[in-house]
């Protein structure tokens, strides 16, 4: 079953690896990070990395496709999930990059790491990957592909958009009950199965005092960045990334996603040096939620040669 209708006769998803939740102090937050141990002895470590308005939780079907011998630890990041918010307006990318690296020196100290990382995550990945090229070995980039490219002279609407969203105040959208979640995240993507919506609509949001649920993450997330994507130093950054780079695509990418499919864009990768390129078939941007095993194998793939 796969849609919103048949939503009301199906259980939740069950994990066929259950994690365990870990807390850390993280630059003034607390940060909380899903570890993942499969059966059997150890042979592989990965960090994996969520996007933006999402949750570690987001890869609980991959890591039940991976097998045996995995230890994969996920973050929340900041303001997201079941992580700390911070006082603030905006998040700005350095702080993800310090955020990461905090982690990292805590869970692989001195060690490079592979990531897998999608979105939001992918981006931070791809950017940490060039700052720290030292303590990244290899990075399965599920569509983390940057952004449009901004013009100096989009800076002021920005900032007038930004101060704006302020003033009327931050809210989310709130839901009478998961159920009525999960029959929402069916209708957004309608290649979500319905144990799938349940299982994320159960562990992505949290009851309000008024019976309410809203997902976890700060509003303030949603406000418009007010400063602009600096393409020429998102290069430089990927310019100095030595990771082996495997670069995965959907095959219906969500429509925000379309300028990664336009030569301009194609032009941008060969700042990697060692980059891979991949397509899912019969997925969208949350290739993850729509083709696990299919993710999963890719994984498995590039991380254990």
């Amino acid at each position: 079953m796969s849609n919103a209708e048949d939503i009301e006769s199906v259980a939740a998803y069950r994990p066929k690896v259950v994690p365990q939740s870990l807390f850390m102090s993280v630059r003034g937050l607390r940060l909380h990070v899903r570890h993942w141990q499969s059966a059997g002895p150890v042979r592989h470590h990965a960090v994996l990395l969520h996007g933006w308005m999402d949750s570690s939780v987001s890869f609980q079907f991959v890591v039940d496709q991976l097998g045996p011998g995995w230890s994969l630890h996920a973050p929340d990041w900041r303001g997201l999930g079941l992580s700390e918010r911070p006082d603030a307006d905006c998040y700005w990318f350095p702080d993800y990059l310090a955020d990461l690296e905090a982690v990292l020196d805590h869970l692989a100290p001195g060690r490079a790491v592979d990531l897998v990382a999608h979105s939001m995550g992918g981006n931070i990945a791809i950017l940490y990957a060039g700052v720290r090229p030292d303590r990244v070995r290899r990075i399965v980039n599920l569509e983390g592909v940057g952004m449009r490219s901004a013009r100096p002279r989009e800076a002021p609407a920005r900032y007038a958009a930004w101060l704006d969203q302020i003033r009327q105040g931050r809210s989310l959208r709130s839901y009478p009950s998961r159920l009525a979640l999960a029959r929402r995240l069916c209708q957004d993507n309608p290649r979500l199965s319905a144990d799938k919506a349940l299982f994320i609509a159960e562990h992505w949001a949290r009851q309000s005092e008024d019976g309410s649920f809203e997902i976890l993450g700060d509003p303030a997330h949603k406000l418009p960045n007010p400063v602009l994507y600096r393409l020429s130093e998102a290069l430089a950054c990927w310019r100095q990334v030595t990771a082996d780079v495997l670069w995965v695509m959907s095959e219906h990418p969500s429509r925000g996603m379309g300028f990664a499919l336009q030569p301009a864009y194609q032009r941008r990768l060969a700042a990697i040096r060692s980059l891979e390129r991949t397509t899912v078939a019969g997925a969208g941007h949350m290739m993850h939620h729509d083709q696990p095993a299919a993710v999963a194998a890719l994984i498995r793939d590039f991380l254990q040669r």
